[in-house]
């Protein structure tokens, strides 16, 4: 009998999605090593690896642009609307060439998070098509203006063709998808022995004064480096390999560790609004501090979801960009609900995978 294959479309924007897709897909691989995945996905291959531990087949192919950024915070709008309305004219093209994989590699579901054109691609290959995401692009292009009108209402129309959405906490309504199934976090868990972490990358202070700064794939553009002078007796960890060798500084850039490894050595994540990061942190059980991020309509929700559901602090830009980081020395706020948020957006997802391909051998 040959083995289920589960083609994974990832949005084309940033490391958040891929992180959580790739969370899933070893869930997945958990609970069912025979099931074949494909990540379709132009993250690096490296990231998917340390989530994922299985083998698995990545396929480099991008259906949508998400936000063209020059940094994590900073995005071009003019440049996301030539680049959607690209894609847009070359649907027809992307479609045959997906239908023509999806039959080649007998594909028996597609799963994405959440390329628009996965739905049509799936339909048009006979396929059942199924979504996870905390919103749709939709709902980020729509207060953009109506140069963005004909882009929201075509993708619209693709999400309307998806069987089924597992919508992620820290959600807008997604009314553009027919059915809906309420879920859990997802994310990464914790890999490494904590004291050897500690040792091995000669962490020395208290988790009270350890501090992860974590601001997604693209980074920011300024990181007031110099501000952690003000803080000697701290620890701070990046991932940022531009940043400044400092003494009270470590810079991991090894890939096989992740933010999410160091997070329980840590007593607050700074970072901006970003679903895969606060999710862990949450899952964790770390303080978060965050940026705002202006004109991103998924923000907000993520900013309420810390406020609900984790101690948090809202950064001011202004200060955080002059180099003024007394909020480390601050209490983080308590959350507006004492009520655990469930951490098994995961599991429950990969089982649904799982027992479709269970029914589907039949």
């Amino acid at each position: 009998m040959p083995r289920p294959v589960l083609y994974f479309a990832v949005t084309n924007h940033g490391f958040g999605h891929a992180v959580r897709a790739a969370s899933v897909a070893a869930a997945i691989q958990r609970l069912n090593p025979e099931i074949l995945l494909i990540l379709v996905t132009t993250a690096p291959r490296w990231l998917l690896e340390s989530y994922i531990p299985g083998d698995f087949i990545q396929r480099p192919r991008g259906f949508d642009v998400g936000v063209v950024q020059t940094d994590s915070l900073t995005m071009d709008k003019a440049a996301t609307l030539e680049k959607l309305q690209a894609i847009q004219a070359q649907q027809k093209a992307i479609i045959a060439s997906e239908v023509n994989f999806l039959r080649q590699n007998r594909v028996g579901l597609v799963l994405a998070d959440i390329p628009p054109l996965a739905a049509p691609i799936a339909r048009a290959a006979g396929v059942p098509v199924w979504m996870m995401s905390n919103f749709g692009w939709d709902f980020i292009y729509k207060p953009w203006g109506p140069d963005f009108a004909p882009i929201v209402s075509w993708i619209e129309a693709c999400f309307g063709q998806c069987d089924r959405l597992f919508r992620l906490p820290f959600h807008e309504p997604m009314v553009a998808f027919p059915q809906i199934t309420d879920v859990g976090l997802t994310g990464g868990i914790p890999a490494h022995d904590l004291a050897k972490l500690r040792q091995h990358f000669g962490l020395s202070a208290p988790t009270e004064r350890t501090v992860l700064l974590t601001f997604g794939g693209l980074g920011l553009s300024r990181i007031p480096y110099e501000a952690l002078a003000q803080f000697p007796d701290w620890q701070f960890i990046t991932f940022d390999a531009q940043a400044p060798k400092l003494p009270n500084l470590c810079r991991v850039q090894d890939h096989r560790y992740r933010p999410v490894d160091f997070m329980p050595l840590c007593g607050r994540v700074v970072s901006k609004p970003g679903y895969s990061t606060f999710a862990e942190a949450v899952r964790v059980g770390v303080p978060i501090a965050s940026l705002p991020r202006e004109d991103f309509a998924e923000a907000p929700l993520l900013l309420e979801g810390i406020r609900d559901r984790a101690y948090h602090q809202i950064l001011s830009p202004t200060a955080f960009e002059a180099g003024d980081w007394s909020f480390l020395r601050e209490e983080p706020q308590s959350p507006r609900f004492p009520e655990a948020i469930a951490p098994d957006g995961d599991q429950a997802i990969a089982q649904a995978v799982v027992d479709f391909f269970a029914r589907a051998e039949f």
